[in-house]
Order: structure tokens, then C-alpha cells, then sequence
């Protein structure tokens, strides 16, 4: 079970393949508990609690066509460019209907996946392990016929925040996509790391400390864009300029903070936590000078603030721009990344 486990992808088929270090038999034998192939690792388990597989599909026939559509989005080998395949989508389309995504109430969530669709050539994205941590999406896509490969907040799952499952996750992809030369584009919609025991306990700080890893890392072109919320540590986590991000956009709905409005004056102003009026008054001006992307923007952690219907065209003329780019980390044996 370890030789698949070694490899870069992993696909299983449901209710016909299975992977586990030891049997139900041998489990019911040392521990005596009762569980089938199936609950103990099947395609759903695999899929949506350990995350050690990237997809599961219904049959055979579906799974190698879906590692077919996986494999055309990659290169032959780390020394080789990404693969470019025609396209007749213009690079320089607007979706003016990008304009109206992010909904009028900062709490109510949207799909994401929209966005990336109507961002990528043609619709088209291949999902990589899209039943586990699914507050964040990641996916490899294609911008002007060249593979990229796709990091997004979901707000539809736990507002997009990051959680354990999540910095996995997205460090999984970010470093194959970075082993394999392929540009990262992100999509930021991020209220901040997951709070409570479950977390902490589980090694959240050591977990989430893979994807920082990850992006600080990354050496291949990464192109950044903030739709909605950007707070605290997690706005920094996702592939912001103080990870070497290339270029970095953000939308006029942006608000890059150290946190929501609400939570900053409790803890600024605790003195007049008892005058409801004072605190009212101070979350208003809170909002008003930091829920927008201004305040980065001039401390040139924003390059430009964009309108959405242009992200594409902006998106794939700053990959344009980075198409040569060469960066190398000091040499090293090799990295130790927070494991």
C-alpha cells in the first residue's frame, strides 16, 4: 500500500478498490473491532476523511479517462515546460457578470468554482481531491493554452477557512505544481485558520506551517487575486507578496486586515466594550479605513486593484509577463519542510 502512496496522484474506483496497512481481518484479530473493506478504506473513506487519494470515480473506464484529461495538463518530466494546447478562448474576455459574484452581505458565501470557470480557456479545470478539504479548491486549469495550476478559497464549505485538511491539501499541490514548473494562480477568500481544541490539538500551527512552507518556497510564477475577505495570518499564508508573490490583485470588494471589523475593536477598544454607541461608531470607522484594499495597495502589497470582469484578461497578462521568470533558493541538501 506504501508503493502508491509514493506516487504523485492516486485514483481509486468506488466500491471496487481498497487500500489499508492491515485488513479487517488482522484489525478485527488485534483490536477486535468489526469493520468492512469498505469503511476501513474504500474510495469514500480514502476520498473524504484521510485524503491519501487525489479522485475516485464511479467505474474503470471513467478513471483512466479522467487520468488521461489529468495526464494532457502535465509535463513529461520535471525538466520539460508544461504542455500548451490550442485554444480559440480569447485571453482578453470579460465576464461582466464576474462584477456581481461577490454578494452584498460580507457573510453570505458564493461558489468559487464560478469564478475559476469563467477565469480558465474554455470552462475547463481537472479537480484534484475535490471530497476532502473542501474549504479549499485546487486544480489544474489551462490560461492561454499553458497548464496552471489553481489554489482557491471555497466560501460555500466553513466560509474558506483554513483548517488542518486544507493546509495539506493545498501544500500537497503547491509543491507538485512547483516541481513540475507550472505557474500557481490564487483565489482568495480567506476569514482566517479554523479556531478550537479539534484543531490545536491536531497540529494546526505545524500543519498550516506546510502551506506557508509551500508558497514561500514555490520558485514558478504565482499570480495572486483577493475577491473578498483576506485576514491576519491566513491572508499571509496564501500566496501573499510577503511570499514572493509575483503579482498580487485584489478586487474592489477586498478587505485585507488583520481581522473582521467587529473582532478588532472588541480587542482595540475592550475599554468601551460597556457603550454600545461608542463601539457601533468605532467598527463603523474601523470598516471604512481597512474593509477595502486601499491600505495595502499603498504599503505595495497590492499591485493593482482590479475591477472582476477583467480578471482574466489581468491574470493571463501577468503570466505573460512572467513567462521567463528564473528565481532560485539558496542550495541546500534539501529543504526541511514542516512535516
Amino acid at each position: 500500500v506504501y508503493s502508491p502512496a509514493l506516487t504523485d496522484f492516486i485514483f481509486m474506483v468506488k466500491d471496487t478498490s481498497y487500500m489499508f496497512v492491515t485488513g479487517p481481518d488482522v484489525v478485527k484479530t488485534v483490536t477486535n473491532e468489526v469493520v468492512t473493506a469498505e469503511e476501513l478504506g474504500g474510495a469514500s473513506v480514502h476520498g473524504a476523511k484521510s485524503g491519501v487519494i487525489d479522485g475516485s470515480f464511479d467505474n474503470d473506464f471513467d478513471t483512466l479517462f479522467q487520468m488521461r484529461r489529468l495526464v494532457d495538463f502535465l509535463p513529461l518530466s520535471n525538466r520539460e515546460k508544461p504542455p500548451t494546447r490550442p485554444t480559440h478562448d480569447d485571453p482578453e474576455r470579460v465576464e461582466m457578470s464576474l462584477d456581481s459574484l461577490i454578494p452584498a452581505n460580507p457573510n453570505k458565501p458564493y461558489d468559487m468554482k464560478e469564478l475559476i470557470e469563467k477565469v480558465v480557456d474554455d470552462g475547463d479545470y481537472f479537480e484534484i481531491a475535490k471530497d476532502f478539504g473542501k474549504n479549499i479548491i485546487t486544480a489544474f486549469a489551462r490560461i492561454e493554452g499553458s497548464t496552471v495550476g489553481v489554489v482557491a478559497n471555497q466560501p460555500m464549505s466553513l466560509a474558506g477557512v483554513l483548517d488542518i485538511d486544507s493546509s495539506r491539501k493545498a501544500a500537497r499541490f503547491v509543491r507538485f505544481c512547483d516541481c513540475f514548473n507550472i505557474p500557481i494562480v490564487t483565489f482568495v477568500d480567506v476569514p482566517g485558520f479554523m479556531p478550537g481544541t479539534k484543531q490545536e490539538y491536531g497540529g494546526l500551527i505545524k500543519h498550516g506551517a506546510k502551506l506557508l512552507f509551500a508558497f514561500a518556497e514555490a520558485t514558478v510564477p504565482k499570480v495572486t487575486v483577493i475577491t473578498r475577505k483576506a485576514y491576519g495570518g491566513a491572508y499571509d499564508v496564501m500566496s501573499s507578496k510577503h511570499l514572493r508573490g509575483d503579482v498580487n490583485y485584489a478586487w474592489p470588494t477586498a478587505e485585507i486586515a488583520v481581522m473582521g471589523a467587529k473582532g478588532a475593536v472588541e480587542i482595540i477598544f475592550r475599554a468601551d466594550m460597556g457603550d454600545p454607541e461608542a463601539i457601533a461608531a468605532r467598527t463603523a470607522e474601523y470598516q471604512d479605513r481597512f474593509a477595502n484594499p486601499f491600505v495595502a495597495a499603498q504599503r505595495g502589497y497590492i499591485d493593482d486593484v482590479i475591477m472582476p470582469h477583467s480578471t482574466r484578461r489581468r491574470v493571463a497578462k501577468a503570466l505573460r509577463a512572467l513567462k521567463h521568470k528564473k528565481l532560485e533558493n539558496p542550495w541546500k541538501k534539501h529543504d526541511n519542510i514542516p512535516l
